[in-house]
């Protein structure tokens, strides 16, 4: 007993320390190598479904962006489509207001011209025709023709927008312009470009027609030149399905 004491007296105190820590850490290596294990084998063992599983949602998300580009081309061919479409629509848009304005079936205003038309006040002498003293289709036929010839674009009778199939006769007392009857006095209103009055009394035979008409008879034959001229829309029904202009006859020739 007495010798162990002795060679325990004789080991150095740091010896005692410095082994006590190696124990210490050899047990602490230990702990950690047995709680390594598991977690290595666990993540070895999760590790491929992992992989498996984000590769899968790899192909889905290469999946939907191959449909996205797909979508994004087709609305990209649809509104090329629309672009077409819409200018082949703007034409004929473009084309069909150009019908309706040459028909008469769209409301005009802009500069222009009015001639007016009434009865005569004077007395019908002994054995004249009372007739000639009033206005008839066949006058406001002449001015109409005559505004035509001037350059008119649109004319209206009392409202009565002309279009192609206009007609304009007696019946009765009153002119029949379309379906409507009219009374005098007459407006025969027109559209057309500046000077539109210059032109009109260069016309051939309109002079000789209101001096005629007003020197001989009284008719009143009076005109404006309004900054503005209404015109309406042509109100009835459109029943011409075909037309062409007629040709110009020419002149006959008389040998001498």
């Amino acid at each position: 007993m007495h010798g162990l004491r002795t060679r325990a007296r004789g080991v150095a105190t740091w010896q005692v320390t410095l082994g006590v820590a190696l124990l210490v850490l050899g047990f602490l290596i230990a702990a950690q190598l047995r709680s390594e294990g598991p977690r290595v084998r666990y993540t070895s063992q999760e590790r491929t479904p992992l992989v498996e599983t984000a590769l899968d949602l790899q192909a889905q998300q290469e999946a939907l962006k191959a449909q996205l580009l797909s979508i994004r081309a087709e609305i990209q061919g649809y509104e090329q489509q629309g672009q077409g479409g819409a200018a082949i629509t703007g034409k004929l848009n473009e084309q069909l207001q150009a019908v309706r304005l040459a028909s008469g079936l769209v409301a005009l205003q802009g500069p222009g011209l009015v001639i007016q038309l009434s009865d005569s006040t004077a007395a019908v002498p002994p054995g004249g025709n009372a007739r000639d003293y009033l206005v008839g289709g066949a006058d406001v036929l002449a001015v109409v023709r005559a505004l035509w010839l001037s350059g008119a674009e649109a004319i209206a009778v009392n409202g009565e927008r002309l279009v192609v199939s206009t007609a304009i006769i007696d019946i009765g007392g009153s002119v029949l312009v379309n379906s409507a009857y009219l009374a005098p006095p007459y407006q025969v209103a027109a559209i057309g470009p500046a000077g539109m009055f210059d032109k009109l009394v260069r016309v051939p035979g309109f002079v000789d027609f209101v001096k005629s008409r007003a020197q001989t008879f009284g008719i009143g034959v009076s005109y404006a030149t309004p900054a503005t001229v209404d015109l309406p829309a042509y109100a009835g029904s459109v029943t011409l399905r075909y037309g062409k202009a007629a040709p110009t006859p020419e002149p006959s020739v008389v040998a001498p």
